[in-house]
């Protein structure tokens, strides 16, 4: 309740700043006008453009300023914060000159003394902002502190874009819970909308991911130590969701986490670098050297005869020789050999004569 009417209280002081703005520029503007169109000590022009003024600006003011941040912001994502601050320090220089120049000129007569200060204020403020994002490195030389926290900053980002396949996956989620992921987590408004289209399929296999990866995204919100930020994406329309997610990354500079093999190769081959989570966890699993012993249950039999198959508790799959006739045991077994394939690791064994 409290944060609605502080949202209501600042909409209200949008509109008000809105009117008074505009109705300062109105009334001079309609003074003019009286003026040129010889209307005499008649203000009636004048009253119905301050009056008009003062209307849009108590509607258009919340819409326009809205509109604004959002260009501001999506314009930005793109550029370097320490382009941003050159061209910051480049136009408060440029303003600065702007205004020494100006004041003298002011005191012309007649048309120059408004037009002269004005056209120069512009101009010194553009080619000041444009000269310092030009020697942005020669001007950032000149504090320490900023380049290098500009540098750091431009050798690291910490944010990383999620794909939906590695929020239904769900194991990020775990890998956060344990501090191991540093940085901040970025989900785009229209995985969530594929999430909720996903969770809302007429099919039950795609409804049941759907909804696993909205409870995985809860809970990665909830309890996980990697912050969550949900961006709010209205560019690329037309493009399917993955071509998003992929020139997003790229705008931002950020890595992109999934589970999704060809999403993958094709930020590889975008120049994105990609996080996967499978080969995460292949990276993971326990090292098992040829000659090592351990203790294995066999559960099944294997593709060749006499082949049994068991299972580390990572997940992978140990292949003994003559271990058919060992099904439903647990022995001792012996590491022959490691192969490494695309779907993972695969151990074969023999089991140890007792």
């Amino acid at each position: 309740m409290a944060e609605e009417t502080l949202l209501k209280s600042f909409s209200l002081g949008q509109r008000l700043a809105g009117a008074i703005v505009l109705g300062l520029i109105a009334w001079p503007l309609g003074t003019e006008l009286d003026r040129s169109l010889a209307v005499g000590n008649d203000p009636q022009l004048s009253v119905i453009i301050l009056v008009s003024f003062v209307l849009i600006g108590l509607v258009a003011t919340p819409y326009l300023t809205k509109l604004a941040a959002k260009i501001i912001i999506s314009s930005s994502q793109n550029v370097a914060s320490s382009k941003i601050l050159a061209s910051t320090i480049g136009l408060i220089s440029g303003l600065v000159v702007a205004i020494l120049i100006s004041v003298p000129l002011s005191r012309l007569t007649d048309w120059p003394g408004v037009w002269f200060p004005i056209i120069l204020t512009l101009l010194f403020a553009i080619i000041g902002g444009a000269i310092a994002v030009n020697r942005e490195e020669d001007l950032l030389s000149l504090f320490p502190r900023l380049q290098n926290s500009s540098t750091s900053g431009g050798k690291s980002n910490s944010k990383m874009a999620l794909d939906t396949s590695a929020i239904i996956d769900g194991r990020i989620a775990n890998i956060s819970h344990t501090g191991f992921v540093p940085g901040e987590f970025i989900i785009p408004t229209f995985i969530l909308d594929e999430l909720r289209h996903i969770a809302d399929s007429s099919d039950s296999v795609r409804r049941n991911r759907g909804r696993r990866g909205l409870e995985m995204l809860n809970k990665l919100r909830k309890d996980s130590g990697t912050p969550v930020q949900v961006l709010e994406v209205d560019r690329w329309e037309g493009q399917e969701v993955n071509a998003k997610l992929v020139l997003l990354a790229k705008s931002l500079h950020a890595p992109i986490v999934t589970t999704d093999f060809n999403l993958n190769r094709v930020a590889e081959i975008q120049d994105v670098h990609v996080l996967n989570v499978n080969e995460l966890a292949n990276a993971l699993k326990s090292v098992v050297l040829p000659g090592e012993e351990m203790e294995l249950s066999v559960i099944q039999e294997g593709k060749e005869s006499g082949q049994g198959v068991g299972f580390l508790d990572d997940g992978t799959m140990v292949v003994v020789e003559g271990g058919r006739r060992l099904l439903g045991t647990t022995v001792d077994v012996s590491v022959t050999r490691v192969l490494q394939t695309a779907a993972g690791r695969l151990v074969f064994a023999h089991p140890i004569a007792s």
